[in-house]
């Protein structure tokens, strides 16, 4: 049921005794946070909460499982570990490769098109069950688990329900409409074929630079503990129950164990430098409470503690996880996050199932770590205890899910039936959910809106349900997609103008801001675009640092005398003190995904000016009152936020408004990841000619600005390269899909192609020949084109070597990391 409407002050007053219970609680643990971190990163799992199993299996059910461990080949143990992308593999390869699951990542769909149909998605699923089932040195096939990051709603999945992010979701207090938002999207990947989602995200992050800050329900662990049980029970079914793990659930993952919301510096795939109290304390209760709550699978973390990657951490996989909370199911890494381990790579990593990890998320290389691991078990390397256990723990997961028996995924209940994708049932639980997650920061008396009145609604975010929707809505950034994409979804601007024209005002809808009469009032949808993880971290809290496009815009309607309804579109607090001020009223809506209608329901009175819907939506996370202030949680000692953690107006209760300053607290930050830019290198970068090569001959030419870029003449074929003095790690970058990019004239018909420095682990190209000739073009090609199989590109000396034909005159600016680039070279094949 929605939670009460309180007042802000009820509300706060409310959110602070909830926490000091939670760390009256916990006892000394939040206290012990702020000890110095242990320097192995090894944790004692005796200190850590002890859980009994909630899943009271059927001794037949265990018979089953152990005898078809004793029936499988020593293939098909090692296939159990191991799970293939869709973007990296074909359904006829499980023939051969008996792998135990298979995954769509997010930008991995059926044809390779991310609108793909969803009946491309059941037939797909079809061809993975089928291909499973092949047998195997004349021994039955084991049908394959097949899994989505189906995170807020079937997200992956054209015409589903796109639900807020969980940012939003934590706003709202209301566990009860989580757990109905998770049973809906169980429903919708019920639909379209799969057995298990890789949610929930059970992060509490503390800091906001962090690019998957959105993808946390708080930095407040009690507030994320009180949402875990329900949406896992929500996802699986409540364990007891008749239809727990039945034909209308999927599996669920908790991820990322652990404290990858606690990374120095908030970075993706980082290191968490923090004590095993404050590990334990802010960064798992949410996963004792999913413990507890029956989850059947763990995704461990990209990141590290103290400098061990927990892929590699046998003290948390294995004392915490299994020994210390008995958990039975599996746990399954991230994508090749194994190679992260010292002394692993993609395709050969013992350390990460004798650390505890079940099941390889191995995207593109499964089969070089198939092959890997196998040889290991023949020769003895790797125990056969190990894989064994392993592998039960995957069997025994698909037992309890009904995969072992079940039917093509086409014939299963609810396969097929695409009415259930954003059906107006799903769609009205995630109108309820955009409701009840909005914040109103600031209101000078204009808001609620008549919906008699003449209304502008401006701004980029207007109307664009990709940009409400954020990361990972049918592409793994959220990029690329049209309104026409979401069949099933509305706008925020396109919500309005509908809800307006029929109560008899008047709406127009202009993301310039443009108009021929005075509107009574304007409303701004403004925003961050959308990013997923790695690509979304930042340096500060400053919103869209260098384009006050945004800001330009609110004040030209300001002082034209139209007041201002700013609604802030964002997946973290961000700095707005400026638009803040400018602004008559001031809504954080989060990433709402595709019901903009919740969104109008709030922003307008009823046909007779009374409230409608009021505000219940509460900070889930405190807001910044400069932009340095990335770590701002309460339990910190120098906690001083513009609004704290559970600050929400109403209707009911409004607050006066004193101006802000306007100083953001940081000083304007060089471009990042940069290596040459305005005709000068970075410092500690110089241009060589690589040993052996003939240099080309150089001179200073313009580009947008005086000898702002260089050009290389070659009179015969040689290469010229952009070394670093320090050699670089770009390892998470070519993991995270980021691209080397630069601004690129090719003058004459001879080219070259692009290369990286780092020897052997990186010895592709990839060709220039195909680019059009005497202009300026800004191109990018993803850095783990260049690398080999297996390879890591952990030592770079040369972020960017130029090889040129003969004959060849090449122009070159701006080169460094991106993801912004109009032409994106392909990789070759390798």
């Amino acid at each position: 049921m929605p939670a009460t409407s309180r007042s802000s002050r009820a509300g706060l007053c409310h959110e602070m005794a909830r926490v000091f219970l939670f760390a009256s609680l916990l006892g000394a643990g939040i206290a012990a946070a702020s000890e110095a971190p242990s320097s192995k990163g090894v944790a004692d799992p005796s200190q850590w909460p002890a859980i009994t199993p909630p899943v009271q299996d059927d001794p037949a059910l265990i018979r089953r499982v152990d005898a078809l461990l004793a029936s499988l080949s020593l293939e098909q143990k090692v296939g159990q570990l191991v799970q293939g992308d869709i973007g990296s593999m074909q359904p006829a390869d499980l023939e051969r490769y008996p792998l135990g699951s298979i995954l769509a990542g997010g930008n991995s769909d059926p044809g390779g098109r991310y609108n793909a149909s969803p009946a491309e998605w059941l037939a797909l699923a079809d061809a993975y069950h089928r291909a499973s089932l092949a047998p195997h040195q004349n021994r039955p096939g084991v049908p394959v688990l097949f899994g989505i990051d189906a995170v807020h709603g079937q997200n992956n999945v054209v015409g589903a329900t796109v639900f807020p992010h969980n940012i939003g979701l934590g706003a709202t207090r209301n566990p009860d409409l989580v757990r109905r938002i998770a049973e809906v999207t169980a429903v919708e990947a019920r639909v379209t074929g799969f057995d298990w989602t890789f949610a929930p995200t059970l992060a509490v992050p503390q800091d906001d630079r962090w690019g998957r800050t959105y993808e946390g329900y708080s930095e407040d662990p009690a507030i994320v503990a009180s949402f875990a049980a329900a949406v896992v029970e929500g996802i699986q079914g409540k364990v007891g129950a008749a239809d727990f793990l039945g034909p209308r659930r999927v599996v669920a993952s908790a991820k990322h164990f652990v404290g990858d919301g606690g990374t120095f510096e908030g970075r993706d795939q980082g290191d968490a430098q923090i004590s095993e109290a404050e590990l334990r304390d802010i960064h798992a209760p949410g996963y004792v409470e999913a413990m507890r709550a029956g989850v059947q699978t763990v995704m461990a973390s990209f990141s590290g503690w103290n400098g061990v990657k927990h892929h590699g951490n046998r003290s948390l996989l294995t004392g915490v996880i299994k020994q210390r909370w008995q958990f039975d199911g599996f746990i399954v890494g991230d994508w090749n996050a194994h190679g992260q381990i010292p002394g692993c790579t993609n395709e050969k990593c013992t350390a990460a199932v004798e650390a505890g990890l079940d099941m390889y998320m191995a995207p593109d290389s499964w089969k070089g770590i198939y092959t890997s691991l196998l040889a290991a078990a023949r020769s003895g390397e790797l125990p056969i205890a190990t894989i064994d256990d392993a592998a039960r723990r995957v069997l025994l997961v698909k037992a309890r899910a009904g995969v072992l028996d079940a039917s093509l995924p086409s014939s299963r209940e609810l396969a097929g039936d695409y009415a259930l994708l954003g059906s107006a049932e799903h769609r009205a639980v995630a109108r309820q959910a955009v409701r009840e997650s909005l914040v109103l920061l600031k209101n000078d008396g204009v808001l609620p809106i008549r919906p008699t009145a003449h209304v502008l609604i401006a701004g980029d975010g207007a109307d664009s349900i990709a940009k409400q929707s954020g990361g990972w809505t049918l592409s793994w950034q959220g990029t690329g997609t049209t309104n026409a994409d979401f069949p099933n979804g509305q706008s925020i601007g396109g919500a309005l103008v509908e809800r307006i024209q029929a109560a008899g005002g008047r709406a127009a809808l202009s993301a310039e801001g443009e108009f021929t009469d005075k509107p009574d009032v304007a409303v701004v949808v403004f925003g961050e675009d959308p990013y997923a993880e790695f690509q979304g971290d930042i340096a500060d809290l400053r919103y869209s640092p260098g384009d006050d496009a945004d800001l330009a815009l609110m004040k030209r309607l300001a002082d034209a005398g139209i007041p201002v309804v700013a609604v802030f579109i964002s997946g973290r607090p961000l700095w707005v003190n400026r638009e803040l001020n400018v602004a008559d009223a001031f809504v954080a809506v989060w990433l709402p995904g595709s019901e903009g209608g919740g969104v109008a329901d709030v922003l307008l009175a009823a046909d007779d000016g009374s409230v409608a819907h009021d505000f219940k939506g509460r900070l889930s996370f405190s807001w910044p009152k400069r932009a340095d202030q990335a770590r701002l949680n309460r339990h910190h000692p120098d906690y001083e936020p513009l609004f704290p953690l559970g600050f929400g107006l109403t209707y009911a209760q409004p607050r006066p408004w004193q101006p802000l300053p306007e100083d953001p607290g940081v000083v304007a930050a060089a471009a990042q990841r940069m290596w040459f830019s305005k005709g000068a290198t970075s410092d500690g970068f110089s241009w060589q000619a690589p040993a052996g090569s003939v240099a080309p001959a150089a001179r200073a030419v313009d580009h947008l600005a005086q000898e702002d870029a260089r050009e290389f003449s070659f009179p015969e074929a040689g290469a010229i390269a952009l070394t670093a003095g320090t050699p670089l790690n770009l390892e998470r970058e070519a993991n995270g899909d980021v691209r080397l990019e630069l601004w690129l004239n090719i003058e004459g018909e001879a080219a070259g192609e692009l290369a990286l420095g780092c020897g052997a682990a990186c010895p592709h190209s990839v060709p220039l020949d195909s680019l059009p000739r005497k202009q300026w073009l800004h191109v990018g090609t993803m850095l783990k084109c260049f690398r080999a199989d297996g390879a890591m590109l952990g030592q770079v000396d040369a972020p960017f070597v130029l090889h040129g034909h003969r004959g060849a005159k090449i122009r070159v600016a701006s080169i460094g990391l991106g993801q912004e680039a109009r032409v994106v070279l392909p990789c070759p094949q390798k």
